[in-house]
């Protein structure tokens, strides 16, 4: 029998795994508070170990922290995968076949903006799929206002964006 914390660590991991795309502190807190696994403290912790032992990679972008499988998280699953009960997998596989969409979409999509040393703004807007960049534009504006309305915009609007832009360039 496997400890919980080691379940949950292997558990992140076979979230992150069978998806393609990277996934958000809120997405998998989601899916354990959903189903009753731990509490967020203990799940907090289960993410730090995991970056430490440098089995999840983290990015941060707008205050939204996504993780990724690192190549070590690959291998360790591979090797432990079997701890999870067919019941724990089940409730994985339901969750990310249910919320697949909204989950690619929320992570799929990304906006940025800062300050440059111009004293204006840059946007930096991207489609992804998975670690692929399918599209980006950085736009230069004047003030900060504005730059976070092309960044809420972005987020509303870049899938018809981009299906406008690739229409146009064939």
């Amino acid at each position: 029998m496997t400890d919980p914390e080691t379940l949950y660590k292997l558990m992140i991991l076979y979230m992150m795994k069978k998806v393609n795309f990277p996934l958000s502190n809120a997405q998998l807190w989601t899916f354990f508070e959903e189903k009753g696994y731990t509490n967020y403290f203990t799940f907090q912790d289960t993410i730090s170990e995991l970056l430490e032992a440098n089995l999840v990679s983290q990015d941060t972008v707008r205050n939204q922290v996504r993780y990724e499988l690192t190549r070590e998280g690959e291998d360790a699953l591979h090797y432990f995968q079997d701890s999870i009960t067919s019941g724990v997998k089940d409730d994985m596989d339901a969750f990310l076949k249910k919320n697949r969409y909204q989950l690619r979409n929320e992570t799929g999509i990304v906006s940025d903006y800062y300050k440059t040393p111009n004293f204006d703004y840059t946007v930096h807007m991207e489609v992804r799929e998975g670690k692929n960049v399918l599209f980006e534009i950085n736009l230069s504006v004047p003030t900060e206002d504005q730059a976070r309305i092309l960044s809420e915009h972005w987020e509303e609007n870049a899938q018809q964006i981009y299906a406008y832009v690739i229409k146009n360039l064939m």
